[in-house]
Order: structure tokens, then C-alpha cells, then sequence
């Protein structure tokens, strides 16, 4: 009769990747270190490799090649099992009942969580959403490991083999001080903008690259080197006279700009947007659950449309 590793002997397995210490791992996996490490000794024995390197000298653990495909492997065999359990936990409660852990990046979740929260909550009472906030590449490693069931995320991006459905478009929108309106002219062409005239966000965050790209900004001598890490840093820069930036629509209208002295612009572009999706992995039991919290979002995004 053939063995086949366990569940549990990959968890350790994944669990001390993530720590590089035994006595860490064993502590977040409330086992002992000899029960976590008799489980992943076990698990070499029936993969038949070493799967990290043993060193006598203290410091953190160096994984070998192998280790390092199987704990990959490992995670995406976890996150199938989490959903093996939650097509059960599904059956027995129904579509719209119970918990869905739901990831979403920043320049949406203070926009967006709030009104779908509120929403869910009125329409369906016995789903409850547990939030995240985080950026992309976070959140669809969370998901690809079973951590998060669900995501609400800025398009296009690669999404590694996840599912997805697009909820509704977000134009991007030009704001400027007022004070330095007279720089901006009419069609706007970035060869009239000084150098170092756009501020923008961080690279880990998507929308970067979305309004560089949607906005046909091509000059990158335009773009300042300070990058901000959060939208309201943006606006507090370009309230102050310091250039321009992007913001999305969906902000401007939940009131980021409010109570500042700031000209709101059509940005340049003929497709001057991001699109707003919802993701989640294929072997996902609560396919049916996504479908409708996808109607839910796309009914609220409807008025971002008419901007």
C-alpha cells in the first residue's frame, strides 16, 4: 500500500519555512518541537530527498531545491484541503451563509469596503466578511495558500492562474492645485508639464503602473522620484503646489479631495481607467458565493459610469 504525505506533515513543513527556527514553528503549529520534527523527518523519508539543509551552526534554516518545490507544491495542496473542507461546511449551511475572507488592496478598500459591507449585511445577514487590507502580490500569495477566500483587486494584472470577473470600471481623474492651474493647458500633453511633475505611488502598489499605462504617461522624466504610499499623500503633495497626480474616481467621489484647493481634470487617454475585479482560486467551492457578492459590488460601482 502506497503513503502519501498528510495535510499535517506539510503544514509543519510550510510552517517552518515561514519561521527558518523549529521552537518557532513547533510554537505557531501548538505541537512540540520533537512532534514537528519527527513529522517532517517522516515526510522526507516518503519523498525520499532532504528538504532543507542540516547545519549544526544556529541561525535560520537554508532550504534546498527540493524543499523549496515541495513547500510551493505544499501550499497549493493546503489551500485545495481548506476548500475540500469548506465545500462541506457550504452544504451544510448555504451560498450566502457563513464566512468569506475577503482581501482588497488600499487605493480600494477605504472607497469601496465599507458600502459592500453595509450592503452584504442588509441583503444577506448570515454572510459574514472578514477583511483584509494589504497590497496585490500579498493578497494573492494569502490566496494562493488558503489563506483569504476571495479578493478585490485593480485590472489588468497577472493573477497567476486565479479566476476572475471584472465588476466595473474606475476612471483615473488629473487633479492639480489651483494655484497652478495656468501649467495645465488644454488637450493636456505631458511635453508641457516641467520635469518631475507627477507623483505617484509606490511600485508595490498597482495603480502606478494602471495610471501610467492607461494615461499614456511614456516620459518618465515627468514622474517624480518620491513616491508616496498612500493616496493621501498624493493629495496633500499636489494640494500644495508641488505638480499633478492620478487618482482614481471612486476616491474623489467618497470625498478624498474634499475641503482642498484642487482642480479635478479628465486625464489624457482614451481608456483612462482601471478595472475593479474580483479573484479567487479554481478549486474554490464558493464559486456561487463570488457570482453574487460580484453583483452586489458591480450594482455599487454603477455610478463611478456617470463620472
Amino acid at each position: 500500500m502506497n503513503k502519501w504525505p498528510s495535510l499535517k506533515q506539510l503544514h509543519y513543513l510550510i510552517t517552518l519555512h515561514e519561521t527558518r527556527h523549529f521552537n518557532d514553528a513547533a510554537r505557531k503549529c501548538f505541537v512540540s518541537q520533537s512532534t514537528l520534527s519527527k513529522g517532517i523527518q517522516n515526510l522526507e523519508q516518503l519523498i525520499g530527498c532532504s528538504l532543507y539543509e542540516k547545519k549544526d551552526k544556529k541561525g535560520p534554516l537554508v532550504f534546498t531545491q527540493a524543499g523549496e518545490q515541495v513547500v510551493k507544491q505544499g501550499r497549493d495542496l493546503l489551500a485545495k484541503g481548506k476548500d475540500l473542507v469548506e465545500l462541506g461546511r457550504q452544504n451544510q449551511e448555504g451560498e450566502m451563509e457563513g464566512q468569506i475572507r475577503l482581501g482588497c488592496i488600499p487605493t480600494i478598500a477605504p472607497f469601496l469596503l465599507c458600502d459592500v459591507v453595509q450592503e452584504i449585511n442588509k441583503q444577506f445577514p448570515l454572510l459574514n466578511l472578514l477583511l483584509r487590507e494589504d497590497t496585490t502580490a500579498q493578497l494573492l500569495d494569502a490566496l494562493r495558500q488558503g489563506e483569504l477566500d476571495v479578493l478585490i483587486l485593480a485590472l489588468p494584472i497577472d493573477i497567476g492562474g486565479m479566476e476572475s470577473r471584472v465588476l466595473g470600471d474606475d476612471p483615473f481623474k488629473m487633479i492639480v492645485s489651483r494655484d497652478k492651474a495656468d501649467q495645465i493647458r488644454s488637450p493636456i500633453r505631458y511635453a508641457d508639464f516641467p520635469d518631475d511633475f507627477v507623483f505617484l505611488l509606490e511600485k508595490e502598489h498597482c495603480l502606478s503602473e494602471h495610471a501610467i499605462s492607461a494615461c499614456q504617461l511614456t516620459d518618465s522624466n515627468k514622474i517624480n522620484s518620491f513616491h508616496a504610499t498612500s493616496l493621501h499623500t498624493l493629495v496633500q503633495m499636489v494640494a500644495n503646489g508641488m505638480g499633478t497626480t492620478f487618482i482614481p474616481q471612486m476616491a474623489i467621489s467618497h470625498g478624498l479631495i474634499e475641503n482642498q484647493n484642487l482642480l479635478v481634470l479628465d486625464a489624457p487617454g482614451k481608456q483612462a481607467m482601471r478595472q475593479i475585479g474580483l479573484v479567487w482560486r479554481p478549486s474554490s467551492s464558493r464559486v456561487a458565493t463570488f457570482e453574487q457578492l460580484a453583483r452586489v459590488i458591480s450594482r455599487l460601482l454603477l455610478p463611478l459610469q456617470a463620472n
